[in-house]
């Protein structure tokens, strides 16, 4: 007798969820994966997973549907479980969605680290953080200066952005400038993969991340995963390194997956001491200590370097940080305000008067940004909504705090000054001997 197919749906926002069918559902006879729902992520929806990447047990694809859509698909399936497969969300939260799947009478399911890491046959460094926006990228940065140091060939691969055609993007290299337009990246890809190609480094991305990882080992000595939003590693680290951020203390007990990424810290980074409320330090490293005692704790800051600070002094300013940050991320404020503030900006600009198309849309959807800009350009409009917004605002000069040079984006009527953030480490233990003692050189 042939035994019954488990029906699955899989909720995610264009990352985790198609790793997660990779690793665990692609070629397993025991589940039928009827569909993707998606969320967070614009213009994902009313599309396929491809056949390209489906394997043979699903010839057309899988359909994309709006999370919306949810209790429909569930019905008119007869759905038997729904794994939740995304990030950078509240534990309160992920309950309400288990409430509602439960309610429509399916399993709630999440996938933890046995299904879904992959070993690499070079040494593997993770780094991974509670929440978006605390320090995760430039925490990847140092390491892979003290590797480069150490004589190390570095490859980088990042968590994935797959928004466009997800069968061209299966993998994805960046060595040069080139390759930004050739793979058609969104503003929040080229956040992250310009400041390795500014290094001379190679970073790799996409949607089948066993082929990336076999194609990264081609070229590396060790292989720095650099994760995304709060999720856990693709792959089985070495050594596994978690950024937590006392701005927000707190958040890595109450958000998924950011506490589970805190259970797995070989190391902790505490970022952003040099800013932050040492009382709020302390009970952050009490919350690690309690729910990881034996991590590592490494104390940090982020120092900002601004070019030209001189055209902020007096000046009526409009800030632009990286999106994520502030949307999903939750953060009120980031590198660009301080620097604003630092050097004696007059006043922070508020844009939402001055908002365009979709731009209006996310501060819709986003309402506590206040007097900011996120750096959003996940599609064309969007890019020149962006553009628009920025050269309507009344204002003296642009502080621009996201990690790529905006102006090879969009073309500004106003001064744009940049601010650059490095990790720099305060006492012992360093990252450096941390890395030595673990034999990475």
């Amino acid at each position: 007798m042939e035994t019954k197919r488990r029906k699955i749906i899989i909720m995610g926002a264009a990352g985790r969820d198609f790793h997660n069918f990779n690793t665990y559902y692609k070629n397993n006879e025991m589940y039928e994966v009827v569909a993707f729902t998606a969320t967070q992520i614009p213009d994902i929806v009313d599309r396929k997973y491809p056949a390209e990447l489906s394997g043979t047990l699903y010839p057309n694809g899988i359909p994309i549907y709006d999370e919306s859509e949810l209790t429909e698909l569930i019905k008119n399936h007869d759905v038997d479980e729904i794994v939740f497969s995304y990030s950078d969300v509240s534990h309160e939260y992920v309950m309400h969605k288990a409430s509602l799947v439960n309610a429509c009478g399916a399993a709630f399911t999440l996938l933890g680290t046995k299904g879904t890491m992959i070993k690499s046959t070079k040494p593997l460094i993770s780094v991974c953080a509670v929440r978006t926006g605390s320090g995760k990228s430039q925490t990847s940065r140092k390491i892979v200066q003290i590797l480069q140091n150490a004589g190390k060939k570095v490859v980088a691969i990042r968590h994935p952005m797959p928004y466009g055609d997800l069968a061209k993007q299966a993998v994805q290299r960046f060595a040069d400038y080139s390759d930004l337009d050739l793979h058609e990246t969104t503003i929040e890809e080229r956040e992250e993969y310009e400041p390795y190609i500014d290094r001379g480094l190679v970073i790799y991305s996409g949607v089948d991340y066993e082929a990336i990882l076999r194609e990264a080992e081609k070229e590396a000595d060790v292989i720095l995963w650099d994760g995304g939003n709060n999720d856990f590693s693709f792959y089985k680290p070495d050594l596994q390194i978690v950024v937590v951020d006392p701005h927000r203390v707190g958040h890595e007990l109450r958000y998924h997956p950011g506490e589970t990424t805190l259970n797995l810290a070989d190391v902790v980074v505490v970022n952003k001491i040099a800013t932050a409320d040492y009382k709020n330090v302390m009970q952050l490293e009490e919350n690690i200590r309690m729910v990881n005692p034996n991590a590592t704790i490494v104390e940090a800051s982020s120092p900002i370097f601004v070019d030209k600070p001189e055209l902020v002094k007096g000046k009526r300013v409009l800030v632009i940080e990286d999106g994520p940050t502030l949307t999903h991320g939750e953060m009120k404020y980031g590198a660009g305000v301080v620097a604003a503030r630092r050097y004696g900006a007059k006043e922070l600009v508020d844009p939402r008067p001055y908002l365009v198309g979709s731009m209006k849309e996310t501060f819709e959807n986003y309402p506590d940004i206040g007097t900011l800009l996120p750096a959003m350009g996940y599609f064309d409009q969007q890019l020149k909504d962006l553009e628009d917004t920025i050269n309507n605002t009344d204002c003296d000069v642009v502080v621009s705090a996201t990690p790529i040079d905006i102006t090879r984006l969009v073309k500004v009527d106003k001064p744009i000054i940049r601010v650059k953030y490095e990790l720099e480490e305060i006492g012992y233990p360093k990252l450096v001997d941390i890395l030595k003692e673990k034999g990475f050189f």
